[in-house]
Parts: structure tokens; sequence; C-alpha cells
């Protein structure tokens, strides 16, 4: 503290004077305007303290809106895929869905789940505990799943338990299948999950550099009423800067606050509060002195010093110099201050024009000069800022005021300050920096966002718009007359699996520059899928649609040479065009039509016209009736008998599907078997015709007939099922009681683990396999050998011709033979006549089936059928 030598008792005399009541009140107001600098230098800190964190904090939000709005944009591709195909299998799911994959992304699975099942997996490698999962009896899944049900919108939920194991968002996005009524149905549920940890790790919010404590809030997308699932509960506690995070649907809510907490004072206080302090006494001090001098000058001309002293104290505080110019004579008077600033020696003695201008740097000499030029002319106010080059290189910013005095008799003078403004100066260009960084930054981002943009509107490999963007573009189609045709290669997978996907890119790329070389500069072309495209176009007549789809299949047909292999392949082309129908349903009848080609050859094009609705409608039709007559149990099971060739006993029956329909009558496969396999429902019709074929066989039992086995049919999908086994199980079937009857083209030259595994776990039951239709598929003994079946049943087809044809009966023959050598039994069905019993029980043949004995029958007739024995009387 600095010793003023002032007699205390006679200060606080002179303070209570009515000669300092202005030093009292100046102590008054300095002291409220102390206050009120502190309170809001208090306030000033903590906003910039809480806009700093905010800055941080909203760029952790962008970078999750961004990455979690990419991820679900990926995914909305493949559920556009899902409405134009509701019927696609795990292959095709997985086909379109590799392709995300490619995307820079933090997608963990993407998931199918039909009717709210889970039935289609990609990646299915680590996620196979999800297949199956039901979203209706999953407490976890359940609401969000029904949410975006009802509300035919995306739901993001999350974080959840993963049925596969691990934390993930989960984006569902609900599928609406178009109906040929007009309508839609509900298809089920694409379900992509954002993995966790990855989307944490992007959006940066477990950056180990981050200087915030961050907390998330609205778990499920419930904003901030939801439930946190990120960061300490400490966080949101302590008045934490919040942003939302918008989501597609709903937001979160993101709160951080510094990791040490809020300062509980502002860095600056102590410096403020002593600036104040200083500021006051320069203020309060020489108005006590005035006061106390005006009574006292005569006596204290020492104390006088003193307090000039302190003034120069309290400029050398301030950094202010303090100068004196004579406009006569161009002399300069600078003090200490002043000297220091321009790197002179404090040496009291005088200074010239040139001294101040020789130090100026010589950018701003010329503006410098101008300025004072202009304020001594005018004698006006004098301000200019510029810059110092002292010797020794350092650059140094000051800045100037004066005023023009003259006093009676004295000359012209311009009376000055000036101090060193050189940190300003800095500070200022350190946040033009920023400011343009800021602004560069900010500009990349434009750009990214563009870029992002134009990926997630065109493929990565042709360049050709992307399923979004067709969606986008039919969407705003405003022409009376829009075709559109949907091109699909023949043969393209036969490239893939010879040559590799190298190939296949190579001919994609092939393919997309004939179509764009065919249509017109107009026309849309994009490709969808994995060999699929689209070309829209605008005022076609049919003629013209056709020639176009005539040159592309003639184009395509051609062989493609690919280092050194000629590639065939074909196109099968789907065209349709409005006809007062939307975008959607364009897009699905020409799909339809596409179907149409190919099922008529392929490398050909359709139209989509009212034959092919009369169908549709018509296979609508049926499949909605199917699917009732599922529900009712209108599916029961009829049975035609087998005999031994040569007792004629029975010893066996075969199980066959038939519809009880309630207006046709009882319907055989052949009027309801391509609807429902489409539908996927043949395996639960094929579990319904074992099941009462169980029943009706205990029932046999319990009324004496001497029915060995039955024989049951089993589709491809079925064997496909991983459940199938533990659904045997539960079923407790006698062993050699029951045959599963596999047409030849199922298994026996196919590669695939799970089939191989069910069968093998089907033996082990006791179940007989036997081999159907045995003579019409491409079996060979090898694959005999590698399933080694209980028996074989020859296709009618062979067996009808052996009356007639000798040659027929030396295959028939050859074929027994075969079974004989490799100990497996040989079922012959299409027995006709006697005749044909005759000559197979010669032939070697084991098992006689056919209308010579028994025609297929329902249980209750069958029943009645083996009781009668009167097929013996025909034999």
């Amino acid at each position: 503290m600095i010793r003023t030598g002032f007699n205390i008792g006679r200060i606080r005399q002179a303070v209570f004077s009515s000669a300092n009541l202005p030093a009292a009140i100046a102590v008054f107001v300095l002291a409220i305007c102390a206050l009120f600098v502190d309170q809001q230098n208090r306030k000033v800190s903590d906003q910039l303290m809480r806009a700093d964190v905010l800055a941080k904090v909203s760029i952790i939000r962008a970078k999750l809106e961004g990455n979690i709005n990419g991820n679900l944009q990926l995914v909305q591709g493949l559920a556009s895929a899902v409405m134009t195909e509701p019927y696609m299998g795990q292959q095709r799911f997985a086909s379109l869905a590799a392709n995300l994959f490619k995307q820079k992304s933090q997608l963990r699975n993407i998931a199918g789940a039909p009717d709210l099942v889970i039935s289609l997996m990609y990646p299915m490698k680590g996620n196979e505990k999800a297949l199956g999962l039901d979203y209706r009896k999953n407490e976890g899944q359940r609401m969000a799943a029904l949410r975006a049900r009802d509300q035919r919108a995306l739901v993001l939920a999350g974080p959840v338990d993963l049925a596969q194991g691990g934390l993930g968002f989960i984006g569902r996005i609900p599928i609406f299948v178009p109906t040929a009524g007009g309508d839609d149905r509900f298809w089920g549920i694409i379900s992509a999950v954002i993995d966790v940890d990855r989307l944490y790790a992007a959006s940066g919010l477990t950056d180990p550099d981050l200087d915030i404590e961050v907390a998330l809030t609205g778990k499920d997308a419930l904003g901030g009423a939801g439930q946190r699932f990120f960061g300490s509960e400490n966080v949101v506690n302590g008045n934490p800067v919040t942003a939302e995070v918008a989501l597609p649907v709903g937001s979160w809510q993101l709160s951080a606050t510094p990791k040490r907490g809020w300062p509980a004072t502002p860095k600056n206080e102590a410096a403020l509060r002593a600036t104040m302090a200083l500021a006051g006494a320069l203020v309060v001090l020489p108005i006590l002195v005035a006061g106390w001098l005006f009574g006292e000058r005569q006596k204290n001309y020492a104390e006088l010093r003193r307090l000039s002293q302190r003034l120069e104290l309290a400029l050398d505080a301030s950094g202010i110099g303090v100068w004196e110019h004579d406009l006569a004579t161009s002399q300069l008077l600078w003090d200490d201050r002043v000297n220091e600033i321009y790197g002179r020696v404090a040496d009291g003695k005088g200074r010239g024009f040139d001294d101040w201008a020789l130090a100026i740097h010589p950018d701003d000499l010329e503006r410098a000069r101008d300025d004072f030029d202009a304020a001594a002319a005018t004698q006006g106010r004098y301000s200019s800022q510029y810059r110092l080059l002292l010797p020794d290189g350092t650059i140094r910013h000051v800045r100037t005021r004066a005023n023009f005095l003259q006093d009676v008799g004295d000359t012209p003078k311009m009376i000055g300050a000036e101090w060193d403004v050189t940190s300003d100066v800095l500070l200022n260009e350190n946040l033009v920096r920023e400011r343009q960084l800021s602004e560069s930054k900010n500009a990349e981002l434009e750009t990214a966002k563009a870029r992002i943009e134009h990926v997630a509107l065109h493929d990565s490999l042709t360049g050709l718009p992307n399923r979004r963007y067709l969606d986008e573009m039919l969407a705003g189609a405003h022409e009376d007359r829009t075709a559109l045709l949907h091109l699909d290669l023949d043969r393209f997978k036969h490239i893939n699996d010879t040559l590799g996907h190298a190939a296949g890119d190579a001919m994609l790329m092939h393919v997309s520059k004939v179509i764009k070389a065919n249509a017109r500069a107009s026309d849309f072309v994009a490709r969808i899928g994995g060999d699929e495209f689209i070309v829209v176009c605008q005022r076609r007549t049919d003629d013209e649609l056709a020639a176009l789809a005539d040159r592309i299949i003639e184009k395509l047909r051609q062989p493609v040479d690919y280092k050194g292999h000629q590639c065939r392949f074909g196109v099968s082309i789907g065209i349709a065009a409005t006809s007062g129908v939307d975008a959607k349903q364009l897009l699905v009848n020409a799909d339809l039509a596409l179907y149409r080609a190919k099922s008529r050859g392929r490398n050909r094009y359709e139209f989509f016209n009212e034959e092919l609705q009369s169908e549709i409608v018509k296979t609508k039709q049926t499949a909605d009736e199917i699917l009732g007559g599922l529900e009712r149990n209108e599916f029961i099971a009829y049975y035609q008998p087998q005999f031994d060739a040569k007792t004629l006993e029975i010893v066996g029956v075969e199980a066959l599907s038939r519809w009880r329909h309630p207006r046709r009558g009882i319907l055989a496969p052949d009027a309801f078997l391509k609807v429902a396999e489409e539908l996927n429902v043949v395996s639960l019709i094929d579990r319904t015709i074992l099941e009462q074929t169980l029943e009706n066989f205990r029932r046999w039992s319990l009324d004496g007939l001497n029915i060995p086995r039955a024989s049951v049919n089993v589709s491809a999908r079925r064997l496909e099922d991983k459940d199938l086994i533990n659904g045997l199980r539960k079923l407790a079937i006698k062993e050699g009681t029951v045959s599963f009857e596999l047409v030849e083209s199922i298994f026996l030259d196919e590669n695939d683990d799970l089939v191989a595994w069910n069968i093998e776990h089907i033996k082990e039951l006791g179940i007989d396999i036997e081999i159907d239709d045995f003579g019409t598929g491409y079996a060979s003994v090898v694959s005999l050998l590698k399933l080694q079946p209980r028996r074989l049943k020859i296709d009618r087809q062979l067996v009808t011709p052996i009356t007639d044809s000798a040659a027929q009966r030396r295959l028939v023959s050859s074929i027994i033979e075969i079974g004989k050598s490799l100990g497996i039994g040989v079922v012959a069905e299409g027995v006709e006549t006697m005749e044909h019993a005759r000559i197979l029980k010669e032939l070697g043949c084991d098992i006689l089936q056919g209308y010579a004995f028994g025609r297929p029958m329902d249980a209750e007739s069958l029943r009645t059928f083996a009781l009668s024995r009167k097929w013996l009387a025909t034999g």
C-alpha cells in the first residue's frame, strides 16, 4: 500500500467538512458503480462461459443429427425396395442391404419384420439370435414398433437391449404395400440398428479431449421429458446448457456443463476490483486533496508535490503517455511514458517532428500525417491509430488523442495522450482469423452436405440416380403421360458366380451406358437395385416405348468381352404408363409387367394392361381366401393308400393337401399352391397336414387298422426353417411311422448346410426320408449315397408309358435296380391299371400307388376303404 503521508485525523475531518461533500457523494456513487460493474462482470463471465459450452454442444448436436439422419436415409432406399417387392426372401434382402453397408455409417444391422416378426436380416453373422423376434411379444421393443405402425411414420427408439447382444438405437420404418384395390396393407417393419458406441464416437461424445460433461435425455426420442440414457445425472442437475437434437420423429435433449463445473467467481474478478479501486482512488483522492488544499494551500506546497507525484503514478499505472506539440516550431515534449512507447531514452530532452514521423511504420506514415494535419488545420480534435516500427524491428500499435490549445500570447499547440494498444489489435486480428476460420469451416460443411446429398441420391457404381432420387422425382412429376420401364437383367447372377463381382460391376457399367445411349436426354435413368434399372419417360406413345425396349434388349443381347471372357446376358422389361394412378402404383404396375415378362421366357418386354390387372385381382382374391382358409382350418388331409407289390396289403398312405373351399368345394394343390408359395404359407400348410395326419393315424390305430406308416410332403421352405427340429420333437412321432417326401430338386445336388442339418436330425427323430417324383429332376447316384433315403418314388410320367414302351420299361427297371443296389425301397406312383401293377411287380418294384387300387380320400373314407379290403378283389 502506498504511504500518503497524510494525517489520518485531519483527512477524516476534511471528509466530513462541507468542503469535501462532493468527495462523499463521489465515494457513494463510485461504490454503487463498483457493485453494478462487479455484478455485470459476473453476468458477462457466466454468459461467455455458457456461450463457449453452447458452441461445443452445437457441434455435437449437429454431428448427432447428421449421423442419425444419414444412417436412416440410407435405409429409406431399402424400405422403398421392400414396398415394391413385399415377398422378397433373405437372399434378395441381403443383396439390397449389402449395398448400404458400403456407405460410411454407424449401421450395425438391418432387419425385416413381416407381420412384426423378424425373418430378414443383414448381416446374418452375429445377428442370428434376432431372427424370429416377435415385436408384439418383446416388452422392450413392442411399443416403439406399434407406434411406427400406427403413426405410419419412422420411429427412432433406444437405446435398447438387442436380442443378439449389445445396445443400439433402432430406426423402425413401417412398410405399407399397395393393394390391387387402391388401398394399402401393413407389411411389417424395416428396422435399422445404429451401433450406440460407434454413433457416440462419431459424434464426439466419447472424445477424450472433450472438456465438457454431456448427458442425453429422451430415450425413444421423447425429448426433455423422457428418460436420461447417456451421461451423469449431475450434468442434468447442474444448471446445464441445453440443445434439442432433432430426430426424424421426436427429439433428444442434449445437456452439458464444464468438466470442473461452473466457476464460482470470474477469472478477472480480482484484477477488475483492483482496477475499480484504483479508478475510484483516482477520482476520490483528487477531490479530497482539492478540498483539503482549499483551506491549506499556503501551508502545504509539499503536499501538493506529493499529490503531483501520485498523479504521475496514476498515469504510469494507466500506461498513458502525455505529449505536447508546438505547431509553430514543430517542437515536441514527450513524457517518460511516450519516450518508452517510441523506444527512446527518457532523458527529458526535447523532440522534433522527425522523431515522431521516422518512428511510424512507412505504410502508415502518410495516413498518420494526414490525420494530424487535418486536425491542426481545423483546430479540432485529433484522433489517430498507427503502427510504430522500433529500431529492433518490433511492431507496436498506438492510439493517440489530442486537442488544440492556444493560450493568450502563446503559440498554438496540440496537447494529447498516447497509449499502447498492441494487445487489443492482436486480439482483434485473432478474432478476425477465428471468424474467417469459422466461415471456412461452414463452407466446408456446406460442401460436405452437398456431397452427402449427391451420394445419397446417386448409385456409387454407375453414377446413375438411385431409388431415393427416383422417388423424389416421381413425387414431383406432373406430366399428363409418364411412362416407366422397369429393367431386370437375366442370367446376371451367373456372371457374378463364375467371373466374380468385378466382372459383374463391369457389366452393370456397360448396361448403364447402353440404357443412357438409347434413351432420350430428357429421360430419367436410375439404378434401383443390384441388377435393376428404371427409365422414366414423358409424353411417349406405346409404340415409342416398345421401340425403346426393343433397342435396349437388342443391345444387351450382344456378348460383352471381359478380360478375354465373352459375357452373355439379357434383360426383361416391364412397361407401365400413367392412367390415373400415382407414382407408387406406377412402380408396382411396372414391376408386375416385369414379372410377366420373366414368366413368359425372359429377354422380352411386357406392358401392364387390363388382363394383367385382372390376373392380379384374381391372385389377390385367392391369396386373401388362402389366408382366411388357414384361419378357419379349411386345409385338410386326403390320403392315397400304398400297397405291397407282392401281397397287395396296405403298407402306408400318402397324405395330400386339399382345400375345402366354402364355395368351390374340395380343391387340389394346383388350384392354390402357386399363390401359397408367393404368400410363404406352404410350410404352414405342410405343418397343418402333418398334425392332422398324426391325429388320424392315432385314431386308425385305436380302430385296429393296420396302416404301418404315413408319408407327408415337405416343402423346400420348411426344410430351411431353423426351428423345424424343435417343432418336430414336440410332436413325439413314433419311429418308423412317418415319412417325409422331398422332391429331388430340394436337396440332392444343393449345398445348403441348414437343409442338410435338418434332414440329418429328421432321421435321428425316427422319421424316414423319401425322394418324390424321382426321374424328373437332376439327382445323381452320388446324391443318393449322400442322402441315403429310405425310399424313392418313381414319377408317374415314367410309369404311365411302360405298358406300351419297352424303352420306358427298361428305364423304370434301371431305376429299380439302382434302388435295390443301394438298399433303397422303390415306390411307383401313377399305377392306373392292373397291367401297370403286373409289370412293376415283375420288374421288382416294392410298393404301388395309383388309381388302379384307390384314389385320394378323406380320413373317414380311408378307414371305410381299409376295412372293406375290396381292392383285393380287383387284384
